[in-house]
């Protein structure tokens, strides 16, 4: 991918991103010579995960951009009103809405705790919609304006739907409320797209969560989405809304045919919710 400074001047606010695909959606921005500020809880280190705000920040700038580390709580509407009022006390306005903040449980319906349902549901869906909400008056002033949400495409096979239905719920909703924007805020011009992995991407949540070291050898580094998360948000924001994309397909749009700098060059483990492409008989 280009190193060019698209994004230069250009504000990006992001819930969480402390690690894993955000930091480096934030890393890639700060490259092209964006402002990038994020809203997450990771104020100090968790013995279980590499990272927090301020490591996160640290890179960032290193990587060439300014930094506005803010912790707080997506969930939570002052913590949404004060890192969005920081942001623009900081930096001037918004630009791009990074809804990247996620939590995941699999359990199906009987096993999974109706604590672990309201939180998925509080930071994907109402997390999304705050922060979105917040920053669209910013965006509607803003330059190429765009909100990319990272949420799949709406896949309703039967074998999707009744695997993990509480996590299907809020990763759908998100994609729903972003689609939902992208026809609200045609006439403003503010393109609000969704992006997702077609592999496993190699994550903190991944290790832990969905299949340790197996798994982590069939997948792909974070730099893959952030690549096409940069190409997203380069795009002319009245041209590029409204879409579910999958992060190589992006990459392959912008002439991109060599993936193997991403890793997972062996047999990889597709993402939830991507059916893998149809083998010919």
């Amino acid at each position: 991918m280009t190193t060019e400074k698209s994004l230069a001047g250009r504000t990006m606010i992001m819930s969480g991103g402390s690690r894993g695909i955000g930091l480096a959606i934030g890393v890639a921005a700060a490259r092209r010579g964006a402002n990038v500020v994020l809203l997450a809880k990771t104020d100090v280190p968790d013995p279980r995960l590499p990272g927090t705000i301020h490591t996160a920040a640290a890179e960032i700038e290193a990587a060439g951009g300014q930094a506005l580390a803010v912790v707080g709580d997506v969930r939570d509407e002052d913590s949404v009103a004060n890192a969005v009022a920081r942001a623009v006390d900081r930096f001037g306005g918004i630009d791009i809405c990074v809804n990247n903040a996620s939590a995941i449980a699999l359990a199906p319906t009987e096993e999974l705790p109706v604590k672990r349902f309201d939180l998925m549901s509080s930071i994907q869906l109402r997390g999304t919609y705050l922060l979105t909400g917040a920053c669209l008056p910013y965006l509607r002033e803003g330059t190429n304006p765009h909100v990319l949400s990272l949420s799949p495409p709406i896949n309703l096979a039967p074998h999707w739907l009744g695997a993990h239905p509480a996590y299907t719920l809020a990763k759908y909703g998100m994609s729903l409320l972003t689609l939902s924007w992208a026809a609200e805020y045609a006439e403003h011009g503010v393109a609000a797209n969704c992006l997702w992995p077609e592999t496993m991407i190699a994550t903190a949540a991944v290790q832990n969560l969905l299949g340790g070291d197996d798994v982590m050898a069939k997948a792909r580094t974070p730099e893959i989405v952030a690549d096409a998360a940069l190409e997203i948000l380069s795009r002319p924001s009245r041209d590029c809304t409204g879409n579910t994309f999958l992060d190589v397909e992006v990459l392959r749009e912008a002439g991109v045919t060599d993936l193997s700098p991403y890793g997972g060059t062996g047999r990889l483990e597709y993402d939830i919710f991507v059916d893998p492409p149809a083998t010919s008989i």
